[in-house]
């Protein structure tokens, strides 16, 4: 990192690749809860995003309605946003990306915003493997309308009230991996250091990111009983290995012994090391993440991690056939065809 020139009477601000401060990626002030996981999130956002060097004139913020889509306000306040009606965030973000793919897309969700109302939206979303962000937060319910269960809290966990889920909850990693998105890990808003290295990690992968982040509620979620607070995720949070991120823009020797760590070129040229995982995993087999999902579902265990990833997926931009130029920026001659062209292809249907 360089530094700016200090004024008289203040210390020189560190500045990324690109010139700016860490404060040029922050939002407003938050009006979450104090302790609310959401906060912990937006701020590894503001570090990965800082610390890649990424433009925050070329992101592009979009989420639903809850607590978690207030968040992008907190951070990325240079960047465009917009806050869509409940569970519809995945198809505004999907008209923005294809208006001007130059954009990076980053959607955040919750847990009901997503697994209940935006689910149609969702599954449709990941299986397109658009180049995009998509963070859930989730805290297992509904904490804007006073805590009630969300379709992720799991079975047998209880509310503050002594409320019971007797539903079995839904796993929306294993269903994004299953779905088709290219990108998917699970984290715990607590763990800034595996939390920020996977944010890293995604902002250099092209194709659907999904990003399940086990975010507590404080207010009506964090008790005895509950298996999305603090203290039950900090007890039961297993990792399935270490993670490393070396950005394309640091020539960094990464010295392993042979068979001991995968690596995984992403898309920019950075590289994501993945070490300590289990002799029969590879990050690369859906079969193997949805097995060791399975495996730590019934455990009782909180999986954390890079679980499924394939740079070599194509994404919906690709498969498009999209002109290099954003559609958004070519002039109408060349996104509406003309008269003649609508008379030749109703020719071909006679």
């Amino acid at each position: 990192m360089a530094q700016t020139p200090a004024t008289p009477g203040r210390p020189a601000a560190k500045v990324n690749r690109l010139g700016l401060a860490r404060d040029a990626y922050r939002g407003g002030k938050t009006t979450l809860c104090a302790g609310c996981g959401h906060n912990a999130i937006s701020e590894r956002i503001i570090d990965a995003f800082y610390e890649m060097g990424v433009d925050p004139y070329r992101v592009a913020k979009f989420s639903g309605i809850g607590c978690s889509s207030k968040s992008p306000a907190y951070f990325l306040g240079l960047s465009h946003g917009f806050n869509a009606v409940h569970g519809r965030m995945p198809a505004v973000a999907t008209g923005a990306a294809l208006a001007n793919h130059q954009l990076m897309i980053v959607g955040v969700s919750g847990d009901g915003d997503t697994a209940s109302i935006g689910m149609g939206q969702f599954v449709h979303l990941m299986r397109r493997n658009l180049p995009m962000i998509y963070i859930i937060e989730d805290n297992g319910v509904y904490g804007l309308t006073k805590g009630q269960f969300s379709a992720t809290a799991d079975k047998g966990s209880r509310l503050k009230n002594g409320v019971v889920n007797e539903l079995p909850a839904i796993d929306m990693c294993a269903m994004a991996i299953e779905l088709g998105a290219s990108f998917v890990a699970r984290a715990f808003s607590g763990d800034k250091s595996q939390l920020t290295t996977i944010l890293k990690a995604a902002v250099s992968h092209r194709g659907t990111v999904l990003l399940d982040i086990i975010s507590p509620c404080v207010t009506f979620n964090d008790h005895e009983g509950s298996t999305k607070s603090y203290d039950y995720v900090k007890e039961h949070e297993e990792k399935l290995g270490d993670l490393g991120f070396v950005p394309y823009f640091e020539d960094i020797v990464v010295d392993y012994a042979p068979g001991t760590t995968r690596e995984v070129t992403l898309h920019d040229g950075s590289r994501l090391l993945l070490s300590k995982l289990p002799e029969d995993y590879s990050p690369a087999r859906k079969a193997d993440a949805l097995r060791v999902l399975a495996k730590a579902r019934a455990r009782g265990e909180v999986l954390t991690g890079i679980l499924f990833v394939d740079p070599t997926l194509d994404d919906f931009i690709s498969l498009m056939n999209l002109v290099d130029e954003p559609l958004a920026t070519l002039p109408e001659s060349r996104v509406r065809p003309g008269r003649e062209v609508l008379q030749q292809i109703m020719e071909e249907y006679k």
